[in-house]
């Protein structure tokens, strides 16, 4: 890297996961509004002509008179050839298509086990890790020998055991996840502040939180605007309209597949006192089917439960898009996207410094009371070279004694990945709270799920 009037211009950031029809677009967008930074991007996709497409994109977007950060964006055929030389690494995969995540998220429904996401917790999320970490371990591999010194951002679910599997296969590994969740508790409670304080355009990152917790199960023990302390606010809100919800300005829960009224969180804040900072849909999956008995129930509170059938309409769409973006029928639309992976990337060129929540091993004890072996989410200051996690202290006990089956899940299920070990995966199976159907139900359910997922899965489980 070569530093130039406050600017690095000749990066190379190796994008896995290339061919992405959505948060690649995000990628380039932001990079395009990025004045001090510059350079090559090398696409590196399993579908190599998804990855062209994207070429011819990102060179569109660049070629623009708006476009401040000029990228070249090129596609490469092998991992070695995407690493080699790279100063960061970038990885936004797929593991498998929406035909193994219908499975992951609808054949638990035979069984009374409904899940709202299905990519992290919950029977979805550990299955779809069965065909994501070997996946990952690949990736590592290809790190660990042609660019063992790039930084890495994995933005893949189940985020903790992707980062988990990462270092796991090569503990040198300077890799983190991002994750956006955080974002939309801090908008949250920059608009509740704004309503119950009567303060006018009150910005998302003007609200100063202390994050803790694992990945869509972050948890805040304090939050601030201007030296005012927020709980006593949220508090006085959620008194008033816990019943209704929040409805946030731009969005309504009914009318968005991602959306939620917050009536989850709300209720966690009551029970437990701190405020939980993740979307109810996250959230909810977490914990005992509370919020997930029964389709009424999920709506009762005031979320939606994601069908495979909407995620598959989607990609059409996008499908549609890319080819309108390729021929230049369509233009991506240069504003901001509200992420802060390209931020990260320019604090550790050494260009500014700032603190953001980052998914890494708890080796620093971040958590004290979880152990040091877990993948846990905390703030951490990014600058050159460099991310410090900022001690962010214990869980209380019930908040950590919700976390621990997950940890351990998280354990067992990066063991049995690895080993192709049944026994070992039907043990995390049966712990996760929302897997409340019998020994022999959790037995047939987790065989017809592997079943469903294998030709993404090793030899060992046949």
């Amino acid at each position: 890297m070569t530093y130039k009037d406050n600017a690095v211009k000749d990066l190379r950031i190796a994008y896995i996961g290339g061919g992405s029809r959505g948060w690649a677009w995000t990628f380039m967008r932001d990079l395009a509004l990025e004045p001090a930074l510059g350079g090559t991007i090398v696409l590196y996709d399993i579908d190599k002509e998804a990855a062209k497409a994207n070429e011819i994109i990102g060179n569109g977007i660049s070629e623009r008179e708006e476009a401040v950060g000029k990228w070249k964006y090129i596609v490469a055929d092998t991992l070695k050839e995407a690493l080699t030389g790279s100063d960061f690494v970038v990885i936004s995969i797929l593991p498998g298509t929406f035909d193994e995540m219908e499975s992951d998220v609808h054949e638990p429904e035979k069984y009374g086990i409904y899940q709202s996401v299905g990519d992290t917790a919950g029977p979805g999320g550990m299955v779809r890790a069965l065909r994501t970490i070997p996946m990952f371990v690949t990736i590592a591999e290809a790190i660990r020998d042609y660019a063992p010194q790039a930084w890495v951002i994995n933005y893949t679910n189940p985020m903790s055991l992707c980062v988990k599997t990462l270092y796991h296969v090569f503990p040198q590994i300077k890799a983190f996840g991002c994750c956006h969740e955080v974002f939309g508790t801090q908008k949250l409670l920059a608009q509740i502040a704004e309503r119950e304080l009567g303060i006018a355009d009150i910005k998302r990152d003007e609200i100063i939180v202390n994050v803790l917790g694992l990945n869509h199960f972050t948890w805040f023990d304090s939050a601030s605007y201007k030296g005012i302390d927020l709980f006593p606010v949220y508090r006085s809100f959620i008194e008033k309209h816990f019943e209704e919800g929040f409805e946030e300005k731009d969005k309504n829960w009914m009318n968005s597949t991602f959306s939620c009224a917050h009536r989850v969180k709300f209720d966690l804040f009551k029970k437990y006192g701190w405020i939980a900072a993740a979307g109810d849909r996250h959230l909810a999956e977490f914990m005992p089917p509370i919020y997930l008995k029964d389709p009424e129930t999920v709506a009762s509170w005031k979320f939606g439960l994601t069908t495979v059938a909407w995620r598959k309409e989607d990609l059409k769409k996008r499908l549609e898009k890319s080819k309108k973006l390729v021929s230049g029928e369509e233009k991506v639309e240069l504003i901001p996207s509200g992420e802060e992976g390209i931020l990260l990337i320019k604090a550790l060129c050494g260009l500014t410094r700032m603190i953001s929540n980052v998914n890494i091993p708890n080796t620093a004890g971040q958590i004290p009371n979880l152990p040091a072996s877990a993948v846990v989410e905390t703030n951490a200051v990014f600058s050159r070279d460099s991310i410090a996690p900022i001690f962010a202290g214990n869980l209380t006990e019930d908040i950590r004694q919700l976390m621990l089956p997950h940890v351990m899940n998280h354990e067992d299920v990066l063991k049995a990945a690895l080993t192709c070990d049944y026994d070992i995966m039907l043990r995390a199976f049966r712990r996760d709270p929302l897997v409340t159907c019998s020994k022999d139900d959790a037995d047939k359910l987790l065989r017809t799920m592997i079943a469903n997922t294998k030709k993404y899965l090793p030899d060992g489980w046949n």
